[in-house]
């Protein structure tokens, strides 16, 4: 079965083989690839057509897309979902939510929206991107592949000062504070995003296996693995991190794989998640993956309760009404 994949953040250290895998393996698919900046300016961007350019039959596009921006969200879903209506573009088969924000050596940045950054590009964009394509999938259903880290469980990152966890107050979420260590308080505001990520998608299969016609659609949350070769481990960071990945990760991962064998590169992690995205490991089925292991997941993140307010809250924040999705029974 084939259709319209999108990849946020395509030209990231992740997305760029995994799309090659995407392109290489299941050519038959339509790949749509989004990025901040489509310009050859950024070197990533460069990258990610340089890619694309080895497949010359492929079909895709580079689309421009800042997650930063909710106005822009909105818009971008109503040009896919109108060139699907029009038969420029075959149905959905997937979306990855693959674009990610962290600030590990900074205050705190916020958004054209007011939001803190990190929540609303992991997490509240990419809420409204996939309740707004819902109508959009093919009749026979499809993949939404949605990021989460070990980060959202407490004591399961070496980065962890301050554990994750859902606040009572879910406006909390979207507001932070100047502080003296803007490691350890970016690090939980990213580790609380990816929590946010898993939570609501529990949720959403619980909505999704409920709706006759969407039932067919599922979602899997994955934790990718800890990718010594990312350049997240370069960006936003203090150059403490950069020494480490440079001098350590990269040089011994073979060796310190023994010990922690989530050390893996970004082009294994993109191959797990194309063969996700197509439905081919572990079709049907649903939830969280550790790399391509089920594993479970933190006790805190498995509160049905917080879940369903972190819903509620979520379809607010990413301005989704009953009238701009077709999962409004849930709304």
């Amino acid at each position: 079965m084939t259709g319209t994949i999108i990849i946020t953040g395509a030209n990231g250290s992740l997305a760029i083989p995994a799309v090659r895998h995407l392109l290489t393996k299941y050519p038959d698919h339509t790949a749509v690839l989004t990025v901040r900046n489509t310009e050859d300016t950024d070197s990533n961007t460069k990258k990610l057509r340089e890619t694309i350019a080895k497949f010359p039959k492929a079909q895709t596009s580079i689309r421009q897309l800042d997650l930063a921006n909710l106005s822009a969200v909105h818009d971008f879903a109503n040009t896919i979902a109108s060139e699907i209506a029009e038969k420029k573009l075959p149905p959905l088969a997937s979306i990855v939510c693959n674009a990610y924000y962290w600030n590990l050596a900074r205050d705190p940045e916020f958004t054209a929206d007011g939001i803190e950054t990190t929540i609303q590009v992991n997490h509240i964009a990419h809420v409204a991107l996939v309740l707004r394509l819902l109508g959009s999938f093919r009749p026979e259903g499809g993949r939404i592949v949605l990021f989460t880290s070990d980060g959202h469980f407490p004591g399961k990152n070496g980065l962890e000062k301050y554990p994750p966890g859902i606040p009572d107050d879910l406006d909390s979420l979207l507001k932070a504070s100047p502080d003296a260590d803007k490691l350890g308080r970016g690090f939980n505001r990213y580790a609380n995003s990816k929590l946010a990520i898993l939570m609501w998608g529990y949720a959403l299969n619980r909505y999704l296996e409920k709706d006759e016609k969407l039932r067919k659609i599922t979602a899997i949350v994955i934790d990718p693995g800890s990718l010594t070769d990312s350049r997240a481990l370069r960006t936003n960071t203090p150059q403490f991190l950069q020494y480490v990945q440079r001098f350590v990760l990269q040089p011994f991962r073979p060796i310190l794989r023994f010990v922690d064998p989530a050390l893996r590169t970004a082009a294994d992690a993109g191959a797990d998640v194309i063969e996700l995205a197509t439905n081919n490991a572990y079709p049907g089925e649903r939830g969280y993956f550790k790399q391509l292991k089920r594993e479970p997941s933190s006790p805190d993140s498995l509160n049905e309760d917080k879940q369903q307010k972190l819903w509620v809250k979520s379809a607010e924040w990413a301005k989704i009404t009953k009238d701009n999705t077709v999962l409004a029974s849930s709304i």
